[in-house]
């Protein structure tokens, strides 16, 4: 198997365009040999604890209303290619996802890191849940077959909070500027989110030379 590592944020409407596009790639390739992890990387690690106000976080980003407008027209545009239906209007935060990160980490542990970080997309994109809270994450993990009430316990201590810290600044010191970024094998390094064609090319030559073609 060929280790691919997702630097992402669940809030990054990017990442979420770049995960649908590569779970296609996927389907179609049943065979593939990547063996997936995600990785924490904060969009705003300066965010307050109970994020901000969606409307003016993104006035203030992008330069007032008719910046935010354009570029969030071009991303309903390529999330609508992609087969996604992101319903802006019902997200009314942008929270801090350090909470989230931790959650998707100890996912990973768990061996649920694919269906938490799925269900983490659909509640922020698709239903508007602030995933920032530990309401919603206690039951994102109930969802995706976890022990809430562990998962309660951990949001409520400091458990590998420095721990993701320092892996959101690892990234930043590997280079990585913006997410999505895959890398693959610890060698070669895409960003952005990259067609399902793309992919599956990807997949094929790496089949090929493990042995493994659909």
């Amino acid at each position: 198997m060929i280790k691919l590592d997702i630097i992402s944020d669940p809030i990054c409407p990017w990442c979420y365009i770049g995960k649908a596009y590569l779970d296609r790639a996927l389907a179609a390739h049943p065979s593939h040999p990547f063996t997936i992890e995600w990785h924490p990387y904060q969009l705003n690690p300066d965010m307050a604890a109970d994020g901000m106000e969606r409307r003016e976080y993104l006035e203030l980003k992008f330069g007032g209303q008719d910046g935010a407008l354009k570029v969030y027209g071009e991303i309903a545009q390529k999330a609508q290619e992609a087969g996604l239906n992101i319903d802006f209007a019902a997200i009314k935060t942008t929270p801090n996802t350090l909470n989230a990160h931790r959650l998707i980490h100890w996912s990973g542990v768990e061996g649920r890191q694919a269906f938490v970080v799925a269900a983490l997309f659909k509640a922020y994109f698709v239903e508007g849940r602030d995933i920032g809270t530990n309401a919603v994450l206690c039951n994102i993990a109930a969802e995706s077959g976890m022990d809430s009430d562990m998962v309660e316990r951990l949001l409520a201590s400091d458990a590998d909070l420095d721990d993701i810290r320092a892996r959101d600044a690892q990234s930043r010191e590997m280079g990585v500027r913006g997410v999505p970024t895959f890398i693959i094998n610890n060698e070669a390094v895409l960003t952005g989110a990259q067609p399902a064609d793309t992919w599956g090319q990807v997949i094929v030559e790496l089949a090929e030379q493990v042995g493994s073609v659909d």
